[in-house]
């Protein structure tokens, strides 16, 4: 086991940002069919960009801690940047995960991406095949 595996469990077991925020701007649910994974963000938006991130749900391992570095990663960050990230980008927050599990680790990034466009009503609607 490595140092970052240390840290991925910590996540997974003791996330800091699991919860529903009551305040925020936008909210979406997402599942992952394949694993019977269900999230949902909370996202408070300000002038573009994150100011803050929860989420909530049944989730994997793997999904729990993906989501939870994920929403740590984007505070600050403006919703045009959030919209181009693909699994990449999860690789570069969380590390690598195996295929079988890549799904798993895109959950909170694509329900990130699908309520920032419910907050600019652009109409669009990301899939999995968007950010994998």
């Amino acid at each position: 086991m490595s140092e970052n595996d240390g840290l991925f469990l910590e996540y997974a077991k003791n996330p800091p940002n699991k919860g529903m925020l009551e305040n925020a701007t936008v909210r979406h649910f997402e599942e992952n069919r394949t694993c019977g994974d269900a999230l949902e963000v909370f996202l408070v938006i300000e002038d573009g960009t994150v100011r803050d991130f929860s989420f909530e749900g049944k989730t994997s391992i793997v999904t729990t801690a993906c989501a939870a570095m994920f929403g740590e990663a984007i505070l600050g960050e403006d919703v045009g940047k959030i919209l181009s990230m693909t699994s990449l980008d999860m690789i570069e927050i969380a590390g690598p995960v195996s295929p079988r599990r890549r799904a798993a680790s895109v959950l909170g990034l694509l329900a990130t991406r699908n309520a920032i466009h419910e907050y600019l009503k652009d109409g669009m609607t990301d899939d999995f095949s968007d950010v994998l």
